[in-house]
């Protein structure tokens, strides 16, 4: 069988419509690849951790548990939020570090694979795929227990919650699409992983995650225009068979993503083979 031949240049004359393409192709061909990787590390991950999978939403249960106790000590006075309050704290704080670990898996993969990456030639979007496949499952534990609490607190199942599994792969979409961009820089520059860290952090206050949108005030106005704030509301009350309020909102925001996921793969197909052979000088 004849072996592909690739041909590495200095200067390259690919339209982006091709680039795009060719990383899609890519990105379908390495499933295997993606899925190995993805194991891979879930074992690592847990192997050497006693308390291993309980991990993924001690985290989370553990900020809720702060603002529970803040709230039902009065130290935080906080609006109606039409659910029990450590329901909607919980199911803000596990979505929230979704969120956050979506835009950070395509940086935090990547340079994982620092060791292979100039040693062996293989889809560099496999990465991607591997840190999606990566998400869904450390997620899929996390929605377990977010179950949990709705039967617990007497929430109950509403026929909108069909429509959360599509809603939570939207958040992981934008996230990745978030992370695309972010990733060639923060290989070049430690700073960047600690700056979007640190950013995430004080953002997190400016979206609905422990507590509902004021009625009045800047903070009101801040979250009104966050883009993360349709992402994670529509989520949440789809869940909850609540109000769809920001509907409209939550669709522009994945219009606007649609294009630059795609336009993020390119940067990132031209722009990781140069940071590796920059590594490797």
């Amino acid at each position: 069988m004849e072996l592909k031949t690739t041909v590495y240049q200095k200067t390259n004359n690919k339209k982006i419509g091709k680039l795009l393409l060719e990383s899609l192709s890519d990105m379908y061909s390495s499933r295997f690849l993606a899925k190995q990787l993805a194991v891979r590390d879930i074992k690592a991950q847990y192997r050497q951790s006693f308390l291993g999978i309980l991990w993924a939403f001690i985290t989370p249960l553990s900020t809720a548990l702060v603002w529970i106790i803040l709230s039902k000590s009065g130290t935080v006075q906080l609006t109606d939020t039409g659910v029990p309050y450590p329901v909607f704290v919980f199911s803000g704080t596990l979505l929230w570090s979704i969120i956050i670990e979506s835009i950070n898996a395509p940086m935090v993969n990547t340079n994982g694979a620092r060791g292979i990456l100039s040693k062996i030639n293989f889809p560099k979007e496999a990465l991607i795929l591997s840190g999606v496949y990566k998400l869904i499952s450390n997620s899929f534990v996390k929605i377990i227990v977010l179950l949990v609490f709705l039967i617990v607190y007497g929430v109950g199942f509403h026929a909108s919650a069909l429509f959360f599994p599509l809603a939570f792969l939207g958040i992981i979409f934008f996230g990745t699409t978030l992370g695309l961009f972010i990733t060639p820089l923060g290989m070049l520059y430690n700073d960047v992983g600690k700056i979007i860290s640190m950013g995430l952090s004080f953002l997190m206050y400016a979206t609905p995650v422990v507590y509902a949108i004021p009625k009045t005030g800047l903070l009101k106005t801040l979250m009104e225009m966050n883009p993360l704030t349709p992402l994670l509301l529509t989520t949440r009350n789809l869940l909850f068979g609540q109000n769809l309020d920001y509907l409209t909102y939550y669709f522009g925001v994945f219009t606007v993503c649609i294009p630059l996921f795609f336009l993020g793969l390119v940067f990132y197909r031209i722009s990781i083979p140069i940071i590796v052979e920059r590594m490797s000088a």
